[in-house]
């Protein structure tokens, strides 16, 4: 073993890759989604580093061309969950007794590796099976996860080196081990980038995971996967099983040795979860630890002082980037009767300029929505929104599903602060606009904090100091990522920690040193180097 106190290459942010037309990444990217669109990958499970074709298998799609085939996965069962926890369990002990800085130079590895060859392989795959623009997918397939892989190595070494004083004659240590068990990591469609994180995170601090992958991200994942072993990650420490909610999730809540579940998903779903762990809490060897980033109904909160040309172009971007599906997108926005002309005007002239369709196309600024499921329940919102007294569909408001999952980019007013989609998740491009009389501003301020279970991100725009102050003081508890003139997505990996409360998730912060404090279990040893030998106290004299 080598020693010395090694130190971690200091981390920055990876830029972000501009696509211009002409420009050479542009031109590799289109060679690349070119490729990947004239083949069909076969996605296996994966488990122990071993390949499984388990003959139960599920046809992968293009959102925005529902007809064109991509891959075809083969699904875990019962039994492919036995197996991967048991190669968990074998390659435990030589995984989380290999020192830190080995651990952590598998994870640098393959942000270099993210960054450089793999880079347009993933992006594409990205852009392919969950219809992200080539910007959309840069963010997150490419620079996110490699700011995670970055950063979390980072945040391990100062981890580690947060050491407790000690007295005179005494010795005192910490460590940080692994958890006791096995960690479940649950990953969504919606960020390539969150779902090469969640498995990893826990790895990078000795764990090893079972990675259930969304069935609508399997290209890309299954990439990752691939990217991983390149790497150097050993055999074992993350097993790969694409399947159905029960069939992976119900044999993984029955085994005693599961030490952690890391999940982002619905809000449902993660209540689901909880009762599930809770139901098995008498076999467990240990209490699981939960980390879940769940749900958002994020609000845009504008003060009859904001700057109405940067607040129009938050809600279009922070509404409509990704089709809005992202738990961050603004959702709701309160809008001041004063501004609110000015603003839905300018709003209507420039989403009338926004082109939707295939994101091959790179003059398309939205996609598909992710499914038929999808599809439905924005189309069903709207339908509702035309039918409603209460709400006006104000700005587009089309969805045509024949070819691709399209739902045009639409802007509800609602007539009242508690109009269901106001309340209520869609998750896809719907933003409903409440209009509220200047001068009952605290009435709309208390809307904006009390009118949704979640707490996930909000933004406020104002152009007086005063005001600032007073919004961000009274909408403290509504949103774990505050924004002040800016759009409520778009959080950074090292510059601003994601998370939030109520029913918003756990706020253990991703891309933070919190999360990767979830991950441990930490152990002091206290070594006193001169023991006394006299039993009694000096007070006993």
């Amino acid at each position: 073993m080598t020693h010395g106190a090694f130190q971690v290459p200091a981390p920055v942010n990876e830029p972000v890759q501009a696509y211009a037309p002409g420009s050479r990444e542009r031109q590799r990217l289109a060679a690349e989604l070119d490729r990947q669109a004239a083949e069909v990958v076969e996605i296996p499970v994966l488990v122990g580093g071993k390949e499984v074709r388990t003959g139960r298998t599920e046809v992968v799609t293009m959102p925005h061309d529902h007809g064109h085939k991509l891959a075809v996965a083969h699904l875990a069962g019962p039994a492919e969950v036995k197996e991967a926890i048991e190669a968990g369990e074998r390659a435990r002990k030589d995984w989380e007794r290999l020192p830190w800085p080995e651990r952590g130079a598998v994870f640098l590895k393959a942000a270099e590796l993210l960054a450089g060859p793999w880079r347009d392989r993933i992006n594409a795959s990205t852009m392919l099976g969950q219809s992200k623009t080539c910007h959309q997918a840069e963010i997150d397939a490419a620079c996110e996860l490699i700011d995670f892989w970055r950063f979390n190595v980072h945040f391990a070494e100062r981890l580690y080196a947060e050491q407790p004083q000690s007295a005179p004659g005494v010795w005192n240590r910490l460590e940080h081990r692994p958890l006791d068990g096995f960690v479940f990591a649950i990953t969504p469609f919606n960020f390539t980038s969150i779902a090469g994180n969640l498995p990893t995170a826990p790895a990078l601090l000795g764990n090893t995971a079972i990675w259930k992958a969304s069935s609508t991200s399997l290209l890309s994942n299954w990439w990752l996967v691939k990217l991983l072993q390149e790497a150097g990650l050993p055999e074992g420490v993350i097993s790969f099983l694409p399947g159905r909610g029960a069939d992976v999730g119900d044999p993984v809540f029955a085994d005693s040795r599961l030490a952690g579940v890391h999940f982002t998903g619905s809000t449902a779903t993660f209540r689901t979860i909880w009762r599930n762990v809770a139901g098995n809490l008498d076999k467990y060897g240990q209490y699981p630890r939960l980390v879940g980033e769940t749900g958002g109904k994020d609000f845009v909160f504008a003060h009859p002082s904001a700057d109405v040309d940067s607040l129009v172009v938050a809600l279009l971007r922070g509404a409509f980037e990704y089709q809005g599906q992202k738990c961050s997108a603004a959702s709701r926005a309160y809008i001041p009767k004063s501004l609110s002309g000015r603003v839905l005007e300018q709003l209507a002239a420039e989403m009338h300029k926004v082109k939707m369709g295939d994101p091959r196309d790179f003059s398309n600024f939205v996609g598909a929505v992710i499914d038929k499921k999808s599809f439905a329940t924005q189309k069903a919102a709207i339908d509702a929104a035309k039918a409603s007294n209460d709400a006006e569909v104000r700005i587009g408001g089309r969805c045509d599903d024949s070819k691709g999952y399209f739902v045009e980019p639409t802007v509800i007013v609602a007539k009242r602060p508690d109009y269901d989609t106001m309340q209520r998740e869609l998750f896809g491009p719907v933003l409903t606009v409440y209009v509220y009389d200047d001068n009952k501003l605290d009435e709309a301020v208390e809307a904006a904090n009390t009118g949704s279970e979640y707490a996930l991100t909000g933004a406020i725009f104002s152009q007086d100091r005063h005001a600032i102050s007073a919004l961000t003081q009274a909408l403290r508890f509504a949103a774990g990522n505050f924004y002040i003139n800016d759009k409520p997505t778009g959080a950074v990996v090292g510059q601003q920690p994601f998370g939030g409360s109520r029913a918003s998730g756990t706020n253990d912060k991703a891309g933070s040193i919190l999360n990767l404090l979830r991950w441990t279990s930490p152990r002091t040893l206290k070594e006193t180097f001169v023991p006394p030998t006299d039993w009694r106290y000096p007070f006993l004299g």
